[in-house]
């Protein structure tokens, strides 16, 4: 089999990432390495001496040979780049966000579908052992209807020059809930509070609630602020309670037989029930999340099939993303998001209408 040649665009902090588990791949082989710092290129060329490096963008997207990208590149440079390698008939798997705005994504999106090219988003996540795992106990109904999902994505840094710190850490939540929902991330409404604590220009400390039609409700904080590391997300359901734990691998997720019951509710009775049960620790796959990314990356691009972290869920993530955004500058309250079948006829005017937006955030 035909290696796929990809060019990795971007070689600073998680593009070398990349190159390495392109190269790994059996079925990809990494043809050049492209970016504008010196500094990065060196070290790209002492670690993978046998990979071609450049500056010249130019020269990745108009290669003959080159029949993929990557890009790793910061998030306001994601639409321009994405949008000439689609442009340019290649493959494109962009890091998270899929781009600035929703108006940019949708134009990814109908640009890829358009030239039949597979367009796959970076949520990392989303191949961990860890995720898959729980999404196979939701698969099942094991844990019955789900209730809430809390999650704490917590750190000192690392700051970002051109996005808040939503949009910095909340995509990874964000894809793990789109992955994990039946139907994919749709909430019914989003609502945001933060703060610049640093007054840096970007909101470093904030909090993201998502309410859906089915009472489920999501939260996410986030912070660039926090004096140790924290990775945790719970999820309660009515049968069942999981914990995931992304700082402890000897017990990463911990599934809970756990719940409470309640009857006999009236104004002047609530009987409650406490189940206590069992915890169980299931084994994972252990497999590099981002050697799954490649191989699925891969795999689409020889079959035609939509990976997981297709161009779609990245643009739902960006719906909410771009909501909670506005929800920041109106002081936090709810923003009510479009139906699914709003979104999906907002992407058919956009396919045709060709429209191209370039405005970035």
């Amino acid at each position: 089999m035909q290696k796929i040649n990809i060019g990795v665009i971007g070689a600073g902090y998680w593009g070398p990432n990349l190159v390495r588990n392109f190269s790994c791949c059996p079925e990809t082989h990494v043809a050049v390495v492209c970016d504008p710092s010196a500094r990065s290129r060196s070290k790209i060329e002492q670690a993978f001496p046998d990979i071609p490096v450049t500056a010249d963008l130019e020269q990745v997207l108009s290669s003959s040979t080159v029949e993929a990208v990557a890009i790793a590149t910061p998030v306001a440079s994601h639409f321009p780049i994405a949008r000439a390698a689609l442009e340019a008939g290649k493959h494109v798997l962009v890091e998270k966000p899929l781009a600035g705005t929703v108006a940019e994504g949708e134009t990814l999106v109908a640009l890829a579908n358009e030239k039949q090219l597979c367009l796959m988003c970076d949520h990392t996540f989303c191949y961990t052992g860890a995720v898959r795992k729980i999404k196979s106990y939701i698969d099942q109904n094991e844990l019955g209807d789900l209730l809430y999902f809390d999650s704490v994505r917590v750190n000192l840094g690392l700051f970002q020059s051109d996005v808040n710190v939503l949009w910095d850490l909340c995509p990874h939540d964000l894809s793990i809930l789109d992955l994990l929902l039946p139907g994919g991330l749709r909430p019914d409404a989003v609502a945001a509070q933060g703060v610049d604590a640093m007054k840096a220009g970007f909101e470093s400390i904030a909090y993201l609630t998502l309410f859906f039609d089915s009472g489920l409700i999501a939260h996410v904080h986030a912070n660039w602020l926090s004096p140790v590391k924290v990775r945790t997300i719970l999820i309660g359901g009515t049968q069942r309670m999981v914990v995931w734990d992304d700082n402890n691998p000897a017990e990463r997720v911990k599934i809970y037989d756990k719940g409470v019951d309640v009857s006999n509710v009236d104004r002047d009775t609530c009987l409650v029930n406490y189940r206590h049960g069992d915890a169980q620790i299931p084994v994972l796959d252990t497999t590099e999340a981002l050697a799954l990314v490649a191989a699925s990356f891969s795999k689409a691009i020889r079959t035609g099939a939509s990976p997981v972290t297709d161009g779609e869920s990245g643009l739902r993530v960006l719906r909410v993303l771009e909501a909670a955004d506005q929800s920041l500058r109106e002081g936090g309250g709810r923003i009510k998001m479009r139906s699914a079948g709003a979104q999906e006829r907002r992407g058919a005017e956009i396919r045709q209408s060709g429209e191209r937006p370039d405005a970035h955030r």
